[in-house]
């Protein structure tokens, strides 16, 4: 005599979250528990958690031979997100559960030994996977929240596996989670707490505006990461998707919380990170610093101090926004389209410039310090900022400057004018996509073309400019790009052609 029962879960991939049907298959012979289907390591040591759970739920484990695939076969199987649907597997092949209801749900949650169920990750992307299948989800209370953030599936959250066993018997039905989207306004720093630096504001509103990439360089204390940290409580709120993105990226490491939905990310990751902590990687690849930072802030303090190794691997992302990990066994894509904001001191003692005059610096060490970033990657960061020291006078007698609230709603009206002409952000602009929405009038191609040959520009900051100049025209209301607006933009590039 032989059972048979088929469940259906979810592995990830990257982004990506396909369906995996886990078979059970009950015989005689001697007692065994066979698992297949390519599974790592945390995926074999189901067996025992899921003996320990039917055995404390106080159901029985059958002594007979149990084998369970996870199909496809080549598919490679991790964590314990298989837990729950081979318990529930043993259950019905072994005919302790009624399995007649199987064929509309999946399942995903890891058990302990007492049988209750525990967080998996991920619960976002395989929710997205699962929308068009027409079935319904079980999952962890813990994990249930964050998914019922996505529309169009039905979500059951459960406690414990014994709560699963009820409602697929029919006794108790299991509940559905309540979507928690809370308003994300209130909740950034303020730009009004920095004091002075109107320069440094002006480009981060400028910033803010057309989604451009940063470069802050100054003296230590002038304000470049508190400048940094506000630059999320100005852009405009994220959209529906923005965030179903942003959460579901941050719902791949476990750290999502429901309470955060539609807050833009904001990350600063040490200057020790690693090239694979910045953008993703490891035997089972997973998002990095800049896909954590999808639709959302990056900020790297201390820029010359990350290895070099580290910043190159930023060029891509930078450019594509989006990053490929490939392994020899596998490959996978997470989105990356985040805002850098960079910051560095303008020597290895930081007071070069300083009225202290306390730079003791040589030349050979200020340039050695520059040189430690390259020439491609400071071509692919939109603004060069200077954040000097203020005068004691100005620091003592130097007010609150506007809120975010105020700066946030001239971005606003900024990002609208560039959506309904050609919804995306002029940071996003392609090639000929600049040709067609930034050629700036007669007086403003004249500077242009003077600019470009007296400062060497690459093909690459020529548009870039033209981005800016696109930038600054929206923010004053104009749909001509003019000299003064070039200008403007010439000027956020000269840093990057500073020795």
């Amino acid at each position: 005599m032989s059972s048979l029962a088929v469940l259906f879960s979810r592995a990830l991939a990257g982004m990506h979250a396909p369906e995996v049907m886990v078979e059970v298959h009950m015989a005689n012979g001697l007692p065994a528990f066979t698992l297949v289907g390519l599974p790592e390591t945390e995926v074999k040591e189901s067996r025992d958690r899921v003996r320990a759970a039917i055995l404390q739920s106080g159901f029985e484990f059958p002594a007979r031979r149990i084998t369970v695939n996870l199909a496809p076969a080549d598919l490679p199987k991790e964590s314990g997100r298989f837990d729950l649907p081979i318990a529930l597997g043993v259950l019905v092949a072994s005919g302790q559960v009624p399995g007649n209801q199987l064929a509309n749900h999946e399942f995903a949650g890891e058990l302990a030994l007492t049988g209750e169920l525990r967080p998996v990750r991920g619960a976002l992307a395989m929710l997205l996977a699962a929308r068009n299948s027409g079935r319904t989800f079980v999952l962890p209370k813990a994990s249930a929240a964050e998914a019922a953030l996505v529309d169009g599936v039905r979500v059951l959250q459960a406690g414990s596996l014994l709560a699963v066993c009820a409602h697929l018997a029919g006794r108790t039905e299991l509940t559905e989670p309540d979507p928690i989207k809370p308003d994300s306004v209130a909740q950034y720093p303020d730009l009004a707490d920095v004091k002075g630096q109107l320069a440094a504001r002006r480009a981060l509103e400028v910033a803010a505006a057309g989604g451009h990439s940063m470069l802050m360089r100054g003296p230590p204390g002038t304000g470049k990461s508190m400048l940094a940290s506000r630059l999320p409580g100005i852009l405009p709120p994220m959209t529906e998707h923005e965030a179903l993105e942003s959460a579901a990226v941050q719902s791949l490491t476990g750290v999502f919380q429901p309470s955060a939905w539609g807050l833009r990310p904001y990350r600063s990751p040490h200057h020790t990170a690693s090239s694979v902590a910045l953008v993703g990687g490891g035997g089972s690849p997973r998002p990095g610093e800049v896909s954590l930072a999808h639709h959302g802030v990056l900020f790297l303090d201390e820029l010359p101090e990350f290895s070099r190794q580290a910043l190159e691997v930023l060029r891509e992302p930078l450019e594509a926004g989006r990053i490929t990990i490939s392994r020899a066994a596998r490959q996978a894509d997470f989105p990356a389209r985040f805002q850098l904001v960079a910051a560095m001191n303008p020597c290895p003692c930081g007071y070069l410039g300083h009225p202290s005059g306390k730079c003791r610096c040589t030349p050979e060490q200020v340039s050695r310090y520059r040189g430690r970033l390259s020439g491609p990657l400071l071509d692919r960061i939109d603004m060069h900022v200077e954040v000097p020291s203020l005068p004691e006078s100005d620091l003592m007698n130097a007010g609150g400057g506007e809120s975010s609230a105020t700066v946030r709603a001239r971005v606003m009206i900024a990002r609208e004018r560039q959506l309904d002409r050609q919804s995306k952000a002029n940071a996003a602009l392609e090639t000929g996509e600049v040709d067609s929405y930034c050629t700036p009038d007669a007086a403003g191609a004249d500077l242009l073309k003077q600019a470009i040959s007296r400062l060497n520009l690459s093909a690459r900051a020529y548009h870039r400019v033209l981005k800016l100049a696109r930038t600054l025209a929206d923010m004053a209301g104009q749909e001509t790009i003019s000299a003064t607006h070039v200008a403007e933009a010439v000027q956020y590039r000269r840093g990057a052609l500073e020795p």
